[in-house]
């Protein structure tokens, strides 16, 4: 019995120191793989390191540039666009310009108008008030002074309103608001108001300077008339 435990006990120890040997062995063999595996990736690494520092000593990166160029197509439209822009403004003060001209011209054409209608409303009423003294001087006596020089001026053009009813005179020889009957040698008669001298007085008492409108003064410029007091 006790030879007998004796081998049991051997045997199990011999089982045990062999499992260990086996097992140290295996251990050794994937340490000794395992350092193998690390030094051929560090191998591997700087292989690859040295490969990438030689082909960037080989082919070194060049470094690309981006220079701005120049858009043709938007430049032209931008030039055709300030073109548009400056034939609008043109023509935009173009049509200012002419509907200033035709303001001017229409307020021109409504003064001018004016002073027409002007003209002739005191013409009228000139001619009615010579009408109204010939009807008058005609149931009056008058006395003749003799031939007298006729010359003749438009109040309007002077810038005067006295209008056409009087006649410029030597007031010496006629006082102002002496009514005159002017008797031409065609027949024709006028019937004036002395208001008004002249220049000419001094050195012409024979002579009178008759209101009229230019559109009426005789082409000759210049008559004679039989000139009587009226009253």
């Amino acid at each position: 019995m006790a030879a007998a435990a004796v081998t049991v006990l051997g045997s199990m120890f011999a089982i045990n120191t062999a499992t260990k040997s086996v097992e140290a062995i295996d251990t050794n063999t994937s340490a000794q793989h395992q350092a193998q595996s690390n030094d051929n990736q560090a191998t591997a690494e700087d292989s690859a390191k040295t490969v990438v520092k030689t082909n960037r000593v080989l082919h070194p990166v060049k470094k690309i540039v981006i220079k701005p160029g120049r858009n043709l197509i938007a430049e032209e439209n931008e030039r055709i666009a300030a073109q548009k822009a400056a034939e609008a403004k043109a023509a935009a003060l173009k049509a200012a310009q002419e509907a200033a001209a035709q303001k001017a011209a229409q307020e021109k054409a409504a003064q001018e108008a004016a002073a027409q209608q002007a003209a002739a409303q005191q013409q009228a009423a000139a001619q009615q008030q010579a009408a109204a003294s010939q009807s008058t001087a005609a149931a009056t006596t008058t006395t003749n002074k003799g031939t007298f020089k006729l010359s003749f001026y438009d109040p309007a053009v002077m810038g005067s309103n006295m209008g056409y009813s009087g006649v410029a005179a030597n007031l010496s020889t006629f006082p102002r608001g002496t009514k005159l009957k002017i008797t031409l040698s065609d027949g024709t008669v006028w019937y004036r108001t002395v208001n008004d001298t002249g220049s000419f007085a001094a050195g012409n008492p024979n002579q009178l300077d008759v209101a009229m409108p230019s559109s009426q003064i005789p082409s000759a410029g210049i008559l004679y008339a039989t000139v009587e007091v009226v009253g």
